[in-house]
């Protein structure tokens, strides 16, 4: 085989006097013989001790709070089947609104994200969607996948039940939770129960199913509760740095609660004459100063449309959009203008314009 050679450089030819010579290698370049302020040489395990010590004194600010206290920061999830109060027990911790409550099951399609800053501890609490077995459409999978992959991320679960009661919903959702990590019994509307002495033997059967790490029960409504939640939950947060600002309460946006909100008051208002999927989309969302001008469009099925979601028995748009409007004002600190629209397969129904096309007055 021929022997392979390196291209040939035409300043070969030229007299040694006239070939260009080796330029110096330019100050601080990583080639040359200098190492750029800051960085180690070859071989080297540590950085500049000016380096050294800001970014020690960064990590150390970030680790502890102003009175010296080391910070404490970690995932909370609140799970259970549907209806048990877990919206209503993200609220209350939060001290803000963040999450939609109603009696319909499945209200909760999303995960949301709430965080409470108390002292040097962080308490980022993640609400779910009720665990569904009863029915297996495709948006009840959906949901029952992101309780799922929620127990995977977190640090410790909240397993909620009603005080006193344990059915085949919960025991299926005992079932997910998760091994090698605190998982905390939460039996809610503990002020449903007139004796408290008969919930023991309650709690004990409890114990026999899952090795919790703590029962709690409790009620939600209960602000005593609720601090006293907190403080259990406080040495079971990892010692690090917190993951949010101390003012965030959420990490879901003004637009996204706006929507949450209208179909809060959809299913109080309306109860069973809509069909569970129903959606709302936010079609504008302005901020003029300390206005928000905002347009909803309320999707539902052309099945519902038959008599129940448009018609005597139907949808009150006014009483929606003022609520909505007065709990969005509450909500946002803000002054609000809302308009909602209805869309069904069949066509549109305007709020103003064809309220009495539709049976209203």
């Amino acid at each position: 085989m021929p022997e392979i050679k390196p291209p040939r450089d035409a300043s070969d030819d030229l007299p040694d006097d006239q070939r260009p010579q080796d330029a110096p290698a330019p100050e601080g370049d990583l080639d040359g013989d200098e190492t750029p302020d800051g960085f180690a040489e070859d071989g080297d395990d540590e950085m500049s001790p000016e380096l050294g010590e800001a970014a020690l004194a960064a990590l150390h600010a970030a680790s502890v709070d102003e009175h010296g206290e080391k910070k404490r920061c970690g995932l909370v999830a609140i799970v259970g089947r549907p209806n048990v109060g877990k919206s209503t027990l993200l609220n209350a911790l939060v001290g803000q609104k963040i999450s939609i409550t109603s009696n319909k099951a499945q209200t909760t399609r999303h995960r949301i994200t709430g965080v409470r800053s108390d002292g040097p501890s962080q308490f980022v609490f993640v609400d779910t969607p009720g665990y569904q077995t009863k029915h297996s459409a495709a948006l009840n999978k959906s949901l029952n996948k992101t309780v799922v992959s929620v127990l995977t991320d977190v640090d410790i679960v909240l397993f909620m039940v009603e005080a006193g009661k344990f059915g085949a919903d919960d025991a299926k959702a005992l079932q997910l939770m998760p091994k090698g990590k605190p998982v905390i019994l939460i039996p809610n509307k503990l002020d449903a129960i007139q004796r408290r002495s008969d919930l023991l033997p309650w709690l004990k059967s409890m114990q026999d199913k899952f090795p919790f790490a703590e029962f709690f029960p409790m009620s939600a409504y209960s602000t005593s509760d609720i601090e006293r939640l907190l403080g259990v939950l406080r040495p079971y947060l990892p010692e690090q740095p917190w993951f949010y600002d101390a003012e965030m309460l959420t990490d879901r946006s003004e637009r996204f609660l706006v929507s949450e909100v209208i179909r809060e008051k959809l299913f109080r208002l309306t109860g069973d004459e809509l069909p569970y999927n129903v959606t709302v989309v936010i079609d504008q969302f302005v901020e003029e100063g300390t206005m928000r001008r905002i347009a909803a469009t309320i999707i539902v099925e052309r099945d519902a449309h038959k008599g129940m979601v448009i018609g005597a028995k139907g949808l009150q748009l006014k009483r929606i959009a003022s609520e909505s409007r007065q709990e969005l004002e509450r909500l946002l600190e803000a002054k609000v203008f809302l308009e909602v629209w209805v869309k069904v397969r069949s066509g549109w129904a305007d709020s103003e314009e064809h309220l009495r096309s539709y049976g209203y007055e």
